[in-house]
């Protein structure tokens, strides 16, 4: 008979899972051995349990396949947490291995003991502890197809003494575990309610998210027959904006001002597959129609005037046929015009500044853009990293980016990216990186070299908490706790085996980034940026203005009015001279 870890590997390789992220641990042997054994999944080691759900969560999202990654007893499945979190929040498939402390000694606080079906509850769609050998292989089928339909994690808690202990075949990892196909739609009733309100309405905008994968071409019929300008959410930005002329961008605190007027303009605002957060966002006095797969979200950031419960697709295919082509185009055009206005101010930002230092973020970021491969994987830090992501990085439908968009952690980028470059040996994976979120998870830099990952990391390096500056002088607050006494991070890479290069000047960044591009092997490119560089939001409300003005008080009272110069200098000055 068969070891319980060996039922396990059996399963998850005839359900297509190739690999498996971890560290491993006493309690965790029988199953680390058993993948050694099987030679059909590949154990992929990382420096922390963390990076192990952040990169089985970045193979989830490209693949589209189940992730497993796989921590021992206590302090180690608990560093999976985080990683977790952001996997359910994105809903991407991802089953967790958590080992556990012997069965007997449960309850005792015991060694390492921590209680990990309580733990995960509430970053997973399930989560079971398997208490005799007889019971695992039905809980591993149960955990992966929970995972698979829902979009979500499924955590299998399994003391270390059931992995090596023998059991029969019970029948339940006999069959591939796939998700299903369905059709998902509004009744016939409601999907003409639909139709009335878009009919009627004469400044329709769409607002998409990433409910929209896979339905690029029925959105953009959607827009023509509408006139209808399309603002994306930050999740939907890969899906949306290609190919697309009915794109103003994308709204939000990190978004542009077209899209905030195209949306605050409509008096009809057609959600789909989007969870956009902020409520400020929203107009006032419009009508709302949300479509989202999940029950749950409808109306749960603006009131809606019609709850539409299924996919974007299968949505669209009922909607379109009864939808009057609109011969209107003032807001559309309105909204195109401003967009194209909005673009112009953006890309004048994404240069060398006649050779000033330091170098600004947005042309390192448009610099990384126009050097990247058609098919690049780019990968983001939170913070000011994902600001220049989603304001200059171009998404083709061959590109993907993917972040922390609605966990917001730190230190994603670097983990995702050791994921991505997993799943896909062969393609050019770009990680933007701050020098926060890098630090958290330094080491595994050497995960690059171990594993023989070609990621090319760009290191924003402002020497800062940039982001958490920005919130801080928004709130009227003199920074405080964000310096960051950083090292040269190029030359620790070469210390470790990775091709280095400190950029300090403008006129030396396009030869680094080519030549960490072209290289055959990871790369560090790391990047002296402006500090003081100003990622305003799409509108100021009257409260940030204050605290902008408290801030600048406050700071020159401080006896820090060095700081404010060097911001006033760093944005205001560069625009008039531009």
């Amino acid at each position: 008979m068969a070891t319980i870890a060996d039922q396990f590997i059996s399963a998850l390789a005839m359900s297509g899972v190739q690999r498996v992220y971890g560290l491993p641990g006493d309690s965790l042997n029988g199953f680390t051995d058993a993948i050694r054994r099987s030679g059909e999944i590949a154990w992929k080691h990382v420096r922390h349990e963390e990076t192990a759900a952040f990169a089985a969560a970045a193979d989830a999202a490209l693949t589209g396949q189940l992730g497993v990654c796989a921590g021992s007893c206590g302090p180690g499945n608990l560093h999976l947490i985080n990683g977790l979190f952001d996997a359910q929040r994105s809903r991407v498939p991802v089953l967790a291995i958590a080992a556990h402390i012997p069965r007997t000694e449960i309850g005792s606080e015991y060694f390492q003991e921590t209680r990990p079906q309580d733990l995960f509850r509430e970053c997973s769609v399930y989560c079971e502890l398997v208490s005799t050998p007889e019971m695992a292989p039905r809980i591993l089928e149960m955990a992966m197809r929970a995972a698979v339909e829902e979009n979500g994690v499924a955590v299998v808690v399994v003391p270390g003494e059931i992995f090596l202990q023998r059991a029969g075949d019970t029948g339940w990892t006999a069959h591939p575990v796939r998700p299903t196909r369905s059709i998902l739609r509004p009744a016939d009733e409601s999907v003409r309610r639909a139709a009335d309100i878009l009919n009627a309405g004469q400044r329709v905008t769409i607002l998409g998210g990433a409910g929209v994968a896979g339905s690029h071409q029925a959105l953009i019929q959607l827009a023509e027959t509408l006139q209808a300008p399309i603002v994306h959410a930050l999740r939907g930005k890969e899906f949306i904006e290609y190919d697309n002329p009915f794109d103003v961008g994308m709204t939000g605190l990190l978004g542009f001002a077209s899209g905030y007027k195209a949306i605050k303009e409509a008096d009809t605002l057609l959600m789909l597959g989007t969870d956009f957060p902020y409520q400020q966002f929203y107009p006032e006095g419009a009508s709302v129609i949300q479509v989202d797969i999940r029950g749950r979200n409808l109306g749960r950031r603006t009131q809606v005037d019609l709850a539409l419960r299924g996919s974007v697709a299968d949505t669209l295919a009922a909607l379109q046929p009864l939808l009057r082509p609109k011969a209107d185009r003032d807001h559309l055009d309105r909204s195109l015009r401003h967009y194209r206005k909005t673009r112009a101010t953006l890309d004048s930002l994404a240069v060398n500044d006649r050779d000033r230092t330091p170098i600004r973020p947005e042309y390192v970021a448009g610099l990384a853009n126009r050097l990247a491969a058609e098919d690049a994987v780019f990968t983001c830090d939170v913070g000011s990293p994902v600001v220049w992501a989603a304001r200059y990085l171009t998404m083709n439908g061959k590109r993907r980016l993917i972040g922390s968009f609605n966990h917001g952690t730190m230190a994603n980028a670097l983990p995702h990216a050791i994921g991505a470059q997993t799943a896909y040996p062969s393609r050019q994976v770009v990680a933007l990186a701050g020098d926060g979120g890098l630090t958290m998870l330094f080491g595994e830099l050497i995960t690059l070299i171990q594993n023989r990952l070609p990621v090319k990391l760009i290191v924003f390096n402002n020497s800062s908490l940039n982001f958490v500056e920005l919130e801080m002088k928004a709130a009227g607050i003199v920074t405080f706790g964000t310096d960051l006494v950083n090292p040269d991070f190029a030359a620790v890479a070469q210390a470790m085996g990775i091709l280095g290069r400190r950029v300090t000047e403008p006129g030396d960044l396009e030869h680094a980034l080519t030549e960490a591009f072209a290289h055959d092997g990871p790369a560090v490119v790391d990047v002296v940026t402006a500090r003081q560089e100003l990622s305003i939001p799409p509108a100021i409300t009257v409260e940030q203005a204050k605290g902008f003005s408290l801030y600048a008080i406050r700071t020159i009272l401080a006896g820090r009015a060095d700081e404010l110069l060097d911001l006033v200098s760093t944005n205001v000055a560069r625009r008039i001279l531009d």
